[in-house]
C-alpha cells in the first residue's frame, strides 16, 4: 500500500491518503545545513499523522494501484553494498546517502534518481540490482513501471487535446464515448451522463473504491460477468462500469478513481482519432525529447529493453490471464495494459525529470502547455478542498502556499514518486519494490528521505546531465 509523509509536499494517492499536522514549511534554498536536515528529520519523526483510507474492497484485500498487502512476504534482500551508476557529484552526495540507507534498511533491490535544478539535470543515479539473479546493475536511465505517476502524463494529454480544440474539459465525458454502452439490461445511473472531463481529471467523478470497489483490479470478473475472455481490457471495464451505481453525485467530493482516469484514455483515443499511448507518444513525450518511455505489459516475457525486474517478496496470486496459474504479484496479478491511462506507463527517472520540466510553469525550459493550461492543471477545483493546505487539480496534488506539485505511483513491484518544488527543484524516484518484509514502510520514508537530502545542499551543481540521456 502506498504511504507518503509530506514534510514539505508530497503525499500519496494510491490505497490509502495520509496527511500530517505539522507547522513545516519549506526553507529557502540558501538555509540548508545538516542542524536543518536533522530538525527537519525530528519532526518527522514527530508529525502527527492523519489517515484517510482508500481501501479497494477486493476480498478484503488492501489494493494500493494493485496487489493484496503483506501475504507470503519474503526476507528482505540484504546487500552487504550497493552498487551505484551514473555520474557522482560530490555536492549531492546527500541523495546517495539518504536513498542508500533506505535500500539496505527494508532490502529493496533496485532504485533511481534525477534531481533537476533549474532546468538542469544534476543528478542522475542508478542503484541496486535491475535483475537480482543476474546482478545487472540499475542504469541511471533505467525503465521502471511508474503505476500511478501515469495520470499526470494523461491528464497534460488531456490539456493538450484541449489547446487544440479537439476536448472541451466542461464536457459529458460519456457523451463522448457513444460506442461503450452499458451491459444489456443494466440499471443505469441517470447521474453517469452528468459527469465532465473536467470532475475526472480531479477525481471528482462520483466513484469510491472505499464504498464500492475499484474495477481496474477485477479484470477477471468483469470479464467473466460481460461473457468475454479475460481479462477485461480497459473497453470492457468502462461497459461494465455503465452499468454500476456511482457511489456520489459527480462534483459532490473528491475520491481517488483509477476508474475515472481509465475514461479518459478513451476520450483522448476518441478525439485524437489515434490510440492512446500513440497520442501521448506523438504529441505529449516526443516534443518532451522523451524517446524510450513507452507502456508496460504485464508478464516478465514481455518485459521491454532496459526494464528492471519486480519484487514484491515473494508473494503470489492466480493469474488474471487464462491458463496462467500463480503467479508472483508483479506478473501477472494484475492486467497492466488496461491501466495504460491511469498506470501503465514505465518511464526512466531522467525522462520524469524532462516530463516534469515541460510542464512546470518555470522559465527555465520550454513548456509543452500554454500558460493558461497550466493555471488550470493545478487549480482548486470547486469548494472541495476548501480549509485544506493542498489539493488535486488536474494530474497533480498541489500545494500552493510552497508551489509544490507532485504525485507518487505504487503496485506490487512499484513504488514511484515525482514532485515539483517553487524552488526550481524537481525530482524522480523510481524502485523495483514497494515492499520486501511484513510491515514495511519504506515508501512512507522516501518523500521525506529526499527532502533531507536537499536540505544538505549548500551549493547546487552547475552542470546539465540532460545531453547524457538522449
Amino acid at each position: 500500500m502506498s504511504i507518503l509523509l509530506p514534510p514539505q509536499g508530497s503525499l500519496t494517492l494510491c490505497a490509502t491518503l495520509y496527511t500530517r499536522s505539522s507547522t513545516i514549511q519549506q526553507r529557502p534554498v540558501a538555509l540548508r545545513s545538516l542542524r536543518i536536515a536533522t530538525a527537519i528529520a525530528t519532526r518527522i519523526v514527530l508529525a502527527v499523522v492523519t489517515r484517510v483510507a482508500f481501501t479497494a474492497g477486493l476480498g478484503g484485500a488492501a489494493l494500493a494501484c494493485g496487489g493484496n498487502g503483506t501475504e507470503g512476504l519474503g526476507p528482505p534482500v540484504e546487500p552487504t553494498t550497493i552498487p551505484t551508476t551514473g555520474t557522482v557529484v560530490p555536492e549531492l552526495a546527500g541523495f546517495d546517502r539518504v536513498i542508500t540507507d533506505l535500500m539496505k534498511k527494508w532490502g529493496i533491490p533496485g532504485g533511481a534518481i534525477a534531481v533537476v535544478k533549474d532546468g538542469r539535470l544534476v543528478l542522475a543515479r542508478g542503484y541496486g540490482y535491475a535483475d537480482l539473479a543476474a546482478k545487472d546493475p540499475v542504469a541511471p536511465d533505467a525503465l521502471f513501471r511508474i503505476a500511478s505517476v501515469s495520470k499526470p502524463v494523461t491528464a497534460v494529454a488531456v490539456l493538450r487535446l484541449a489547446e487544440q480544440g479537439r476536448v472541451d474539459v466542461d464536457a459529458k465525458a460519456f457523451a463522448l464515448l457513444p460506442n461503450l454502452t452499458p451491459p444489456s439490461g443494466s440499471t443505469v445511473d441517470a447521474r453517469l451522463d452528468a459527469i465532465t472531463v473536467r470532475q475526472l481529471l480531479s477525481h471528482l467523478g462520483g466513484w469510491d473504491r472505499d464504498r464500492s470497489f475499484d474495477p481496474m483490479f477485477r479484470a477477471t470478473q468483469i470479464a467473466e460477468a460481460l461473457g468475454t475472455v479475460p481479462p477485461a481490457g480497459a473497453e470492457t471495464v468502462i461497459r461494465y462500469m455503465r452499468g454500476q451505481p456511482l457511489d456520489f453525485s459527480p462534483g459532490a467530493r473528491y475520491a481517488y478513481s483509477n476508474f475515472g482516469y481509465a475514461v479518459l484514455g478513451r476520450v483522448i483515443e476518441q478525439a485524437s482519432g489515434q490510440s492512446y499511448g500513440a497520442y501521448v507518444t506523438e504529441s505529449v513525450l516526443r516534443p518532451m525529447g522523451i524517446t524510450r518511455m513507452r507502456l508496460g505489459r504485464s508478464l516478465l516475457a514481455d518485459r521491454a529493453a532496459g526494464e528492471v525486474r519486480y519484487y514484491d517478496g515473494g508473494g503470489t496470486t492466480s493469474s488474471v490471464f487464462p491458463s496462467g496459474g500463480s503467479v508472483p504479484w508483479a506478473y501477472g496479478g494484475f492486467h497492466l495494459e488496461a491501466m495504460d491511462a491511469h498506470g501503465g506507463w514505465i518511464a526512466s527517472a531522467v525522462d520524469l525529470a524532462r516530463f516534469i520540466t515541460s510542464v512546470d510553469g518555470l522559465p527555465t525550459r520550454p513548456d509543452l502547455l500554454r500558460p493558461a493550461s497550466i493555471d488550470l492543471m493545478t487549480a482548486r477545483p470547486t469548494m472541495v478542498w476548501d480549509g485544506s493546505a493542498f489539493h488535486y487539480g488536474a494530474g497533480w496534488l498541489v500545494r500552493p502556499q510552497q508551489g509544490n506539485w507532485w504525485h507518487n505511483g505504487s503496485l506490487p513491484g512499484t513504488s514511484a514518486l515525482i514532485v515539483r518544488t517553487g524552488t526550481g527543484l524537481a525530482w524522480a524516484v523510481l524502485f523495483n519494490a514497494r515492499s520486501m518484509v511484513s510491515g514495511s514502510t519504506f515508501e512512507q520514508e522516501v518523500d521525506p528521505a529526499v527532502w533531507e537530502a536537499v536540505a544538505q545542499v549548500s551549493t547546487w551543481p552547475t552542470h546539465d546531465l540532460f545531453s547524457q540521456y538522449p
